[in-house]
């Protein structure tokens, strides 16, 4: 089993989990992966932390790792926080879920006050009866892949980057609602996602690709792709959004949700003198984004979804 908060499921995360199956199946053993919800800052009253990915979304990404991988979400609360890191593994790790081999990052830490590390994980699993492993942590030439560097990367506006991190565009994802149908004015409908609870990047124009996806199980269908705005939208003073102009689609998206993925930032958000002016603008933009995404293919492992 593997152990870990895994927001994002990026390249660092998938190379973790990719070898304790690895390293599982020598032993005969399940592959798993234990993770948490609520975030654990949430629950230490830390504050919210805005999430690279949903839980839905993160158990679909971490499910397309291997067929055969079982997923475990545990209630993050105060109590399991509170324990120690042997009453930690005896409860959860050893009677719970029967640990064999537990492959952890390099920079793993556990128990009350994350008094715990792996020697101490090491340490008990001699005494529990399973062998720990730690796998080294991943990274490219300015630094280890994590989710707080994908996050402060994100909030810069960077996404060409962020995807390389994450190894997939990152996704903001919402209910499409009524929004006041300016757009239609001017030849552009946009639909407007609402209860976005995902990282969002700074205000700005973005070409994005449009999946609809599942409530439940977190799984996408390939719509389009298209530009995304998000921002204040001051030319006409229509106050915060975030809206994505489906190219070449027709149908009704009211109260469906979508998943929209950020493949490149093409402009920071302005204020035009009119709307001829935010026409024509947005004109340029559709052309840009058709042109960047022009040879862009869905991942395979998408399952008839963009990524």
């Amino acid at each position: 089993m593997t152990i870990g908060n895994f927001d994002g499921v990026h390249r660092g995360h998938a190379a973790v989990i990719r070898q304790a199956i690895a390293e599982g199946r020598e032993r005969n053993l399940k592959p798993l992966v234990l993770t948490f919800a609520p975030h654990p800052a949430e629950v230490l009253g830390r504050g919210s932390v805005s999430c690279l990915t949903a839980l839905e979304r993160k158990v679909e990404l971490l499910c397309r790792l291997d067929d055969e991988l079982c997923i475990v979400v545990h209630p993050f609360t105060l109590d399991l926080a509170r324990k120690s890191p042997a009453e930690f593994v005896q409860s959860l790790l050893v009677d719970a879920l029967g640990a064999g081999l537990v492959m952890v990052g390099e920079n793993f830490r556990f128990g009350n006050r994350r008094s715990g590390d792996f020697e101490t994980l090491a340490g008990l699993g001699e005494r529990c009866g399973f062998t720990a492993k730690t796998h080294q942590l991943e990274g490219d030439s300015e630094g280890e892949y994590s989710s707080s560097r994908i996050r402060a990367r994100l909030l810069k506006g960077d996404v060409e980057l962020v995807e390389q991190l994450l190894g997939r565009p990152h996704s903001v994802s919402g209910v499409v609602v009524q929004g006041d149908q300016r757009g239609r004015t001017i030849g552009v409908p946009t639909a407007n996602l609402s209860d976005v609870i995902e990282a969002i990047p700074p205000d700005g124009v973005y070409a994005v690709a449009v999946d609809r996806c599942d409530d439940m199980t977190g799984a996408g269908t390939r719509l389009a792709v298209g530009v995304m705005n998000i921002g204040v939208r001051p030319t006409v003073g229509a106050g915060q959004s975030t809206e994505v102009h489906l190219l070449d689609f027709a149908g009704d998206l009211y109260d469906k949700k979508l998943r929209v993925h950020l493949v490149a930032r093409l402009r920071a958000e302005q204020k035009f003198s009119g709307l001829p002016e935010l026409k024509s603008q947005i004109a340029k933009d559709i052309e840009q984004a058709r042109e960047l995404l022009r040879d862009r293919e869905p991942d395979p492992s998408a399952s008839g979804a963009w990524y």
